[in-house]
């Protein structure tokens, strides 16, 4: 049985004060659940998320690295950097690095080895656009990004690789896939990595799915078969609905 992984993506928001108030609000609303909950904020707020978070169940990620371990990249930031402070997880790829920083297939795939060579775990982002979804490429896309995104990778790597499912016509957007079509397009994706990786490695990969995820649509997104959790924008950015996102079941 998979775990249900919960991960709030801040995106552009939060100062360290109040990276450490969230920090400190959220960890008793969600200190009984048994759900993984990851965080994942600004660089600059890393090292004081990680401190708060210290004795809580809250683990800490970041929102983007280079696949580069140093060198003449003004402004960006390394695994190894991440690594040092104990950061835990990393999101790659998402559908914003790809639109406004000319993230690419590539580029992803680069940046999911380096996460692995430094003890990183990535949170790598798939989806398509609405033109795509309108034409009928839905499984196209999503399962060509998946697979270039893994490739080289080692059976190991890609059962401890989270992939989020993110439609990007649903992001920040207030509108959201059915459950149902959430459902599929995580299924296509577990049976491209079956395809290519086998059966069991599939079935223990993680896939979350992303879109304007709140309280009161989280229930019905989890209990479908395949969708293990969800990496949540906007509603993470408030304690008290992020935890009733976290606690689902109750």
């Amino acid at each position: 049985m998979r775990k249900k992984i919960i991960a709030g993506n801040w995106k552009m928001n939060m100062l360290p004060n109040e990276a450490i108030q969230f920090i400190e609000e959220l960890a008793p609303l969600v200190k009984n659940t048994e759900n993984e909950v990851i965080l994942c904020v600004p660089y600059i707020d890393l090292f004081y998320a990680l401190l708060t978070a210290q004795n809580t169940n809250i683990k800490i990620g970041a929102q983007n690295m280079h696949f580069a371990e140093n060198g003449a990249y003004t402004g960006e930031v390394s695994g190894k950097m991440l690594k040092s402070i104990n950061v835990e997880y990393v999101i790659i790829g998402h559908s914003e690095r790809r639109q406004y920083f000319n993230e690419t297939d590539e580029t992803v795939n680069k940046k999911v080895k380096a996460a692995f060579e430094n003890g990183l775990k990535p949170i790598v982002c798939v989806g398509e656009t609405l033109e795509q979804r309108e034409s009928g490429k839905v499984e196209e896309i999503i399962t060509n990004q998946t697979k270039l995104a893994l490739d080289g990778l080692t059976n190991e790597q890609v059962e401890n690789t989270i992939i989020a499912y993110e439609p990007i016509w649903a992001i920040g957007t207030g509108k959201t896939a059915t459950k149902e079509d959430a459902n599929d397009a995580v299924k296509a994706i577990r049976k491209k990595i079956a395809e290519i990786y086998g059966q069991n490695v599939a079935d223990g990969v993680i896939i979350q799915y992303g879109g304007s995820v709140k309280s009161s649509n989280a229930k019905e997104l989890f209990s479908m078969s395949d969708i293990d959790g969800a990496l949540v924008g906007g509603a993470s950015l408030k304690a008290d609905e992020f935890s009733k996102i976290v606690g689902f079941e109750q």
